[in-house]
C-alpha cells in the first residue's frame, strides 16, 4: 500500500503541473479525491492491513490527501491569476489625451443649478468657498448659537462619528470659519464679506418624495454696516430669477432658526403643480426653498465681529430642491439614484 500511495503523490503531481483551466482542476479532484477517487480506492483497503500497519499507512494516506489539496489551491490560484492576466492584456489601450466624447454623458442636475447660482452670485460680488463634510460640534452647533442640549437640536437627526466629530447637517456648519477668513479684511479694509459655500448634507432620516438622508445645500453670507433684510430680498430675488429665467413667486414666512433673529422661511411657489398641489410640495402649492434671516449677533460674535458695528444676513438655499423645480423632477429620491434612465437628460446647455 505504501508503493501505491507514493505513486498516487507523484501522479497527481505530475498531472496537475499540465492542467491549463479552472475545468480540468475539477475533474482531476474527482478522480484523484472524490468517492471513486484513485485515493478513496486505496482507502477501502485499509480493513486488509494488520492493526500495526493501519494508524502508518492512515497517517500517509492523509499526507497525500493534504499534499494534493494543497497543490490543487496552488494549481487554482496560478490559473485564476493567469486568467485574470489574459483578461487585462485583451482590454485595448485607452489613450487619455484623447477628445471627450460629449455624447456619452452629461453633468448632474444639481451640478448644473449649482453653477448656475455659483455664476450669478460671482456676478454679484460673492466668492465662492469650499468646506469639509467632516466637522466639529462647535462648528455645526456651538458657533451657531446651538449649545449643548438646546432643543433646536432635535430638529436635526445627525450622524455622529465614533472620533466625536460629525457629517455636517448644513452648510451653515461654514460660517465660523468664513467670518474668521475675512475678518481682518472687513474691519482693516471695509470690505464686505460676501460668500457662498456650497455642499453636501446628511441627516438620518426617513426619505419620501421631497426627502433625503444626503442632499445639497448653498450656504449663503453677507456682513457689512448697515445690512438689511432688503439687502436679503434682492439678492435672493436677483437668484431665483436668473436660475429659471423668469419671475419667480415667492414668500416669506417668519421661522425659527438659533443663527438668524429675524429668521425666515423663504418658500417658491411650486412650478412641477403650479401651486395647485402635489407630492412635491405636501399639496400645499408651496416648496421650502431657503430658510434665511438676519445673522444672529452672538454668531457674529463667535467669528470675531463685533455685532454692534456689523449687521448681515444669512440663507440656506436648497440646490436639491432648487434642481428639482427647474427640472420638474417629482421624487427627490431619482437624483441619487444614480439611474441613467433618469439623469442623463440633463445637458449643461439648459
Amino acid at each position: 500500500m505504501k508503493d501505491k500511495l507514493e505513486a498516487i503523490r507523484r501522479k497527481a503531481e505530475a498531472e496537475l503541473a499540465e492542467l491549463k483551466e479552472q475545468s480540468q482542476l475539477e475533474n482531476f479532484r474527482i478522480a484523484v479525491l472524490g468517492k471513486k477517487g484513485e485515493l478513496t480506492s486505496i482507502l477501502k483497503m485499509m480493513g486488509s492491513l494488520s492493526p500495526e500497519e493501519r494508524p502508518v499507512m492512515g497517517q500517509m494516506a492523509n499526507d497525500v490527501r493534504t499534499f494534493i489539496e494543497e497543490k490543487l489551491q496552488e494549481k487554482a490560484k496560478e490559473i485564476k491569476e493567469r486568467e485574470m492576466q489574459k483578461e487585462i492584456e485583451s482590454v485595448p489601450l485607452f489613450d487619455v489625451s484623447a477628445p471627450a466624447n460629449l455624447d456619452r454623458g452629461s453633468y448632474h442636475p444639481i451640478t448644473l443649478v449649482q453653477r448656475q447660482c455659483e455664476a450669478v452670485f460671482k456676478s454679484m460680488g460673492f466668492t465662492i468657498e469650499n468646506y469639509s463634510e467632516i466637522v466639529t460640534d462647535y462648528e455645526c452647533f456651538e458657533a451657531l448659537n446651538i449649545p449643548k442640549h438646546h432643543p433646536a437640536r432635535d430638529m436635526q437627526d445627525t450622524y455622529y462619528l465614533e472620533n466625536g466629530q460629525l457629517l455636517k447637517s448644513h452648510t451653515s456648519a461654514a460660517q465660523n470659519a468664513i467670518y474668521r477668513k475675512y475678518r481682518d479684511s472687513l474691519v482693516n479694509d471695509g470690505l464686505p464679506i460676501k460668500a457662498i459655500f456650497p455642499g453636501r448634507c446628511f441627516r438620518n432620516e426617513a426619505t419620501d418624495a421631497c426627502h433625503e438622508n444626503t442632499f445639497f445645500q448653498m450656504e449663503g453670507v453677507m456682513v457689512d454696516k448697515n445690512i438689511s433684510i432688503s439687502n436679503l430680498i434682492y439678492f435672493m430675488k436677483t437668484m431665483l430669477s436668473e436660475v429659471f429665467q423668469k419671475d419667480i413667486k415667492v414668500r416669506l414666512r417668519p421661522g425659527f432658526f438659533p443663527f438668524v433673529e429675524p429668521g425666515f422661511e423663504l418658500d417658491i411657489s411650486c412650478l412641477i403643480c403650479g401651486g395647485d398641489g402635489c407630492p412635491s410640495c405636501k399639496h400645499s402649492g408651496w416648496l421650502e426653498l431657503c430658510p434665511c434671516g438676519m445673522i444672529h449677533p452672538e454668531v457674529l460674535k463667535a467669528g470675531g465681529i463685533d455685532p454692534e458695528e456689523y449687521t448681515g444676513f444669512a440663507f440656506g438655499l436648497g440646490l436639491t430642491r432648487l434642481a428639482m423645480m427647474k427640472y420638474g423632477v417629482k421624487d427627490i429620491r431619482d437624483l441619487n439614484s444614480g439611474s441613467l434612465k433618469s439623469l442623463a437628460q440633463f445637458t449643461d446647455d439648459e
